[in-house]
């Protein structure tokens, strides 16, 4: 494989890199860019809180921080630093479980909604156009491989 072709950079000297690292360092350098062009789109959040949020909302019950640190796939003291920033900006709230009072469950407010909802339609076209031209197939592939890896990471 001739990584200059593929990242079409003639600057970069990949030589004889394993494709699996090479992966390893498109995937990385593809979340800063993405996170970087995100950013801009939202003036009110990061991409990071942003995606705190979508996280949220894809639980079942409003999560605990430890659940949500596991949702994200990063630190607590991470999560915690995001979350009080979301809080500050009044797009959560923390409220003590019902059943465990020393665990508080993170709830997404009025504000948050309407935010989302807001920017419901321009994420969609972000997705669409990052997508452009990857048929069905390849992103299942895509998907399945990454899935693997997360297993695999796991693993260490």
């Amino acid at each position: 494989m001739n990584y200059d072709e593929a990242v079409g950079k003639s600057s970069v000297e990949f030589g004889d890199m394993a494709p699996q690292a090479f992966l390893l360092g498109l995937l990385s350098a593809f979340d800063n860019r993405y996170q970087a062009r995100a950013d801009a789109l939202f003036r009110e959040i990061t991409w990071k809180q942003f995606f705190a949020i979508i996280c949220i909302n894809l639980c079942k019950e409003p999560p605990t921080l430890n659940e949500l640190s596991d949702v994200l796939g990063t630190s607590h003291q991470n999560v915690r630093q995001i979350l009080l920033k979301l809080e500050k900006k009044g797009f959560i709230a923390m409220m003590a479980d019902e059943k465990d009072r020393r665990k508080q469950r993170i709830l997404v407010t009025e504000k948050c909604r309407d935010f989302c909802e807001k920017n419901d339609s321009q994420s969609k076209e972000v997705i669409a156009c990052i997508f452009r031209g990857v048929d069905e197939e390849s992103l299942m592939l895509t998907i399945h491989t990454i899935m693997k890896m997360e297993r695999n990471l796991s693993e260490l």
